[in-house]
């Protein structure tokens, strides 16, 4: 399948550099970031999940209408609402914008935040209870025949969903993570499998993983999730301008600047060491060096405690580029690129990030055209010359 890059709608216009997190929600600010992006090219928003945060859907549905042919994310926990009833929901809002509606979903990686919404599951739980969950979906979005369910988190009898995915087909599902847990169930269950930015060589081990798990569960090669991995780059036009943008963003990181403006990470207090698995991932691979791989900044990382996606890619357009290119070629199908200054580096990537990354693509297909008919063509000239030399 074709590369997508994938963006998030920050509720309102206030981020990590320029915080000003009283500032009301519009329907602009929803929709400018994936509009901005359409300049260039489509794009698929995620529409985040906090404990006192704005509505997924009610922002997806307004993305909807406003646009014609971008995909709506919905970050979903499956402890803020009743499986039959999400089922519902994201139908509906697939028949209303006619295919476009993706699900993430978060399982919980922060016992802190999922206790503010009254869950107190463990995570393997958690696990568990997503796991369910998923295949409750599927079922509905399958069939318009009553089931009942028994389970060890839900229990229903009779239910029949007559709200069908467009086209009558599924809803993509997607489920990102670090963990064992997190690996199994995206790995058997899930249509894609989100990353956090980590170096070439973690991101591989990841996939594997992932891979590994589709395999145990029966899932074909071709079945297998699409990887979604995400960056917050810092470009500009030259390496040094792009450093300099770098550090001063790492600055007003360590200020504390954007501490009020991160509700979508995995709660707690600043300086405590995070639940989750990726979180923790990301602080000890910090820990080797600053720089990773050609362009991976880790600084960022530990500004901001992990928590959330945090690694930076910092150069040039084109380093940044090729650096994105690096993971297309290792798989990733999906790339999610947002930034520190939500707007004005959609703008930048927009304009000189995706189409380079796009151009790379087109030129290794075509090189790969080109081997492949070359390897045919002396595949015939060899046959050729065996049947001179026999004649």
């Amino acid at each position: 399948m074709p590369t997508e890059f994938i963006s998030m709608t920050p509720p309102n216009a206030s981020n990590e550099l320029h915080p000003s997190p009283a500032r009301p929600s519009t329907r602009p600010t929803w929709c400018g970031t994936p509009r901005r992006w359409t300049t260039t090219a489509s794009t698929t928003p995620l529409i985040p999940y906090a404990s006192g945060y704005f509505d997924p859907f009610a922002i997806g549905a307004t993305i909807a209408a406003a646009t014609k042919h971008i995909k709506v994310v919905i970050a979903l926990r499956p402890n803020t609402m009743f499986p039959t009833t999400a089922a519902k929901q994201l139908a509906t809002l697939d028949q209303l914008s006619g295919g476009r509606a993706v699900v993430h979903f978060i399982a919980g990686g922060s016992d802190v935040e999922q206790a503010r919404e009254g869950d107190f599951l463990s995570k393997a739980e958690r696990y568990e209870r997503l796991d369910e969950y998923i295949r409750i979906l599927k079922r509905g979005w399958a069939s318009a025949d009553p089931f009942d369910w028994e389970g060890k988190h839900y229990t229903f009898k009779g239910w029949s969903n007559q709200v069908r995915p467009a086209n009558d087909r599924s809803i993509p599902i997607s489920v990102g993570g670090s963990s064992d847990e997190a690996y199994r169930v995206g790995g058997s269950l899930a249509d894609i499998f989100g990353l956090w930015g980590e170096p070439l060589k973690e991101t591989r081990e990841q996939i594997d993983r992932i891979y590994a798990e589709a395999d145990k569960a029966g899932r074909p090669a071709s079945e297998r999730p699409r990887i979604w991995v995400t960056f917050r780059p810092i470009v500009a036009e030259t390496e040094e301008l792009a450093w300099a943008k770098a550090h001063r963003t790492l600055e007003a990181l360590d200020k504390g600047q954007g501490a009020a403006t991160r509700p979508f990470s995995f709660g707690g207090n600043k300086g405590e060491s995070p639940q989750n698995v990726g979180s923790q991932r990301l602080l000890e691979i910090a820990k080797r060096g600053e720089v990773q791989d050609r362009a991976l900044w880790y600084p960022t990382v530990t500004a901001t405690g992990a928590r959330g996606a945090s690694t930076a890619l910092v150069g040039s357009y084109d380093v940044v580029a090729e650096s994105i290119l690096d993971y297309v070629d290792l798989g990733c199908e999906l790339i999610s690129i947002r930034g520190y200054d939500n707007f004005n580096d959609a703008v930048d990537y927009g304009r000189y990030i995706l189409p380079r990354v796009y151009e790379g693509i087109r030129q290794r297909e075509e090189e790969k055209k080109e081997k492949k008919e070359k390897a045919g063509d002396g595949g015939q000239n060899g046959r050729n010359g065996a049947a001179e030399t026999a004649a």
